[in-house]
């Protein structure tokens, strides 16, 4: 029980249990889910969203916050980035290393490139590592890539872009084969068969899966596949890009690198440049907790689009309808979707189901929302709610069920008193996943040159609403063919002089922000999340911690550093010989940053 005064409010949902498991409710005609969409969803609410004044989508609207982002100051003006001492050399530069980064860093490794994988935090730490339910894909003999397609297509308002949706769909079943051969342990049968099962908007059983660890057991082996390759991958932690550069010629040709511990600037040149950033929970997007790792902040989409590149759906988020709602110390956490595809139902305070559970996701958001404006939400002391009655899950396949097929929810509530085989759990919307992003085509090219991007940082896939599953399936199908498009590509492009490498769109752009008479002091990309909790003390700047400098200076690292990626590009590099040593030094490069961050 939950000792508290919410245990008279999960008795009713006891008592009717056993007339609720036997209860199906009908699913939403469309008519209805269109009303339920248009009078609770919060990418309907008008005055949450305001109208771009620059850029390449002047004119259209995107969230408060992310215009904000979008529209805000560069951290450094284009003068104040010294671009004649570089640091990084590389046939391709991939920005982010979670599920999508990853899986671009290894496709082009394999094609021979070398690769640069820069990453704000740690490999794997990223929406991919937090992901629960599973991954889609059409390898079973009652179903199709045709009737993926539908589905994803459907789910998404018909919203997604087909050529898009088509590789999503159609590619989906080697996927499954790679991450297999790569060692993801999917559950199987005894005979070696993968288990399937439904997902929120699938008409098949189509949802492959590790348990409730999908995302930590798919990213854990894309993350050792990238480490296990030192003599093609080298890996930069603990640094963010916070400007793209450019050619003369308009074309991306690498990136200004931010150390987030000191401050300290690098810079990257590359062939090719994959922004892999994944999405933007921590904008908090309306006052919504999320289920996003800690730098989901929307970076990619700020430098990609200061930098020219065209973003589609950028006012389209997804609110999960299950994010935890009690206690407060897991607010926004992720309950994942298989808890109701096991049969746990949505659940009023009255004891009522007033929804199938497994519409798709944004109708079920809107439901919950429904519910609690209406007034047949559960009151608490932390977050207005809706019960998910987790032991209908064992009622219907047996004792020992949860802790087999979803031990991390088990877990994740045992902690705190509440134990879900016994007990319903509390649930809200949660921000959990970025619809839109940069666009792109079926390659993952943008409108820039040379510039590619792939997973959560894109959009056009998913149209405006995202189906349970398509997401692992997105970062790791779209990963590998940024990766391998990018492993095509560095062989035809030459590296740019350093000369003719500039940051001219920067100051192109602040000449727009003026022209438009944007104000404030606000800079991006906002790179991590500031928590203060009202304590003013988290307010202060940390004492002895470095600022970024102006004009940088050559830096006594930075010969080590380019050392690590610079092995292609050594005939360019006639005049520094260091750049033909071996890359094995590489770990010189990350020493500094990691014992930054062990303190």
């Amino acid at each position: 029980m939950y000792g508290n005064y919410l245990d008279d409010a999960a008795k009713i949902v006891a008592e009717k249990r056993e007339a609720n498991l036997k209860f199906e409710h009908d699913r939403l005609t469309a008519e209805q889910k269109d009303d339920l969409l248009l009078k609770f969803h919060p990418d309907r609410i008008k005055e949450q969203f305001t109208e771009l004044k620059i850029g390449p989508n002047k004119g259209q609207k995107a969230p408060i916050e992310l215009a904000e982002m979008l529209q805000a100051k560069p951290r450094y003006t284009a003068d104040q980035i010294d671009l004649n001492h570089v640091d990084y050399e590389t046939d391709v530069l991939v920005i982010g290393a979670g599920g999508a980064g990853c899986s671009a860093a290894i496709m082009a490794s394999e094609a021979g490139a070398k690769v640069l994988l820069a990453t704000k935090l740690r490999p794997g730490d990223a929406n991919t590592m937090m992901a629960e339910g599973g991954i889609q894909a059409a390898d079973k003999p009652n179903d199709s890539p045709a009737q993926h397609f539908l589905d994803c297509y459907g789910g998404g308002h018909f919203d997604g872009k087909p050529e898009l949706v088509y590789t999503l769909t159609n590619k989906a079943p080697s996927v499954i084969k790679w991450l297999n051969d790569l060692g993801v342990e999917f559950d199987k049968e005894a005979d070696g068969t993968m288990v399937t099962t439904h997902g929120g908007g699938t008409s098949r059983k189509r949802m492959h899966a590790c348990k409730d660890y999908s995302g930590a057991e798919i990213m854990r082996t894309l993350r050792d596949e990238a480490l296990n390759r030192p003599d093609s991958i080298t890996i930069v932690d603990f640094t963010a890009a916070i400007e793209l550069i450019k050619n003369d010629k308009g074309e991306a040709c690498g990136a200004v690198l931010m150390n987030v511990e000191t401050g300290e600037l690098r810079i990257a040149k590359a062939k090719v440049v994959i922004i892999a950033t994944g999405g933007a929970g921590r904008m908090h997007y309306q006052g919504f907790p999320t289920s996003n790792h800690y730098g989901a902040t929307a970076d990619g989409l700020v430098i990609a689009y200061r930098a020219g590149a065209k973003l589609l759906y950028q006012d389209s988020l997804q609110y999960h309808p299950t994010g935890a709602a009690y206690p407060t110390q897991i607010l926004g956490k992720l309950v994942t979707e298989k808890v109701r595809s096991l049969g746990a139902k949505l659940i009023n305070k009255d004891g009522e189901v007033y929804i199938h559970p497994l519409e798709t996701r944004d109708v079920n958001a809107s439901g919950i929302i429904r519910e609690v404006r209406e007034g047949r939400g559960v009151e608490n002391d932390v977050q207005p709610a809706v019960w998910l009655d987790t032991p209908m899950i064992e009622m219907i396949h047996g004792e020992g069920t949860i802790l087999k097929s979803i031990p991390a929810m088990y877990n994740m509530f045992i902690k705190y008193g509440i134990d879900i085989r016994k007990e319903p759990i509390l649930v809200y919307p949660t921000l959990h996943y970025q619809n839109g992003g940069v666009e792109i085509n079926a390659t993952c090219h943008t409108n820039v040159a040379n510039l590619l991007v792939a997973g959560e940082a894109s959009g056009g896939v998913h149209g405006t609403n995202r189906l349970m599953g398509n997401s692992l399936l997105d970062v790791v199908l779209f990963g590998r063919e940024a990766g391998i498009e990018a492993g095509k590509m560095f062989k035809k492009i030459k590296q740019t002089e350093t000369a003719k490498m500039t940051l001219k769109h920067v100051t192109e752009f602040e000449k727009e922000r003026a022209a438009a008479k944007i104000k404030g002091d606000v800079v991006s990309p906002k790179v991590l999340p500031t928590y203060t909790h009202g304590n003013t003390e988290f307010e202060k700047a940390i004492p002895g911690a470095s600022t970024c400098p102006v004009k940088k200076a050559a830096a006594p690292k930075a010969a080590p550093a380019k050392k690590a990626a610079a092995k292609p590009a050594a005939k360019k590099a006639a005049a520094k010989p260091a750049a033909k040593k071996p890359a094995a030094k590489a770990p010189a490069k990350k020493a500094p940053a990691k014992k930054t961050a062990k303190k």
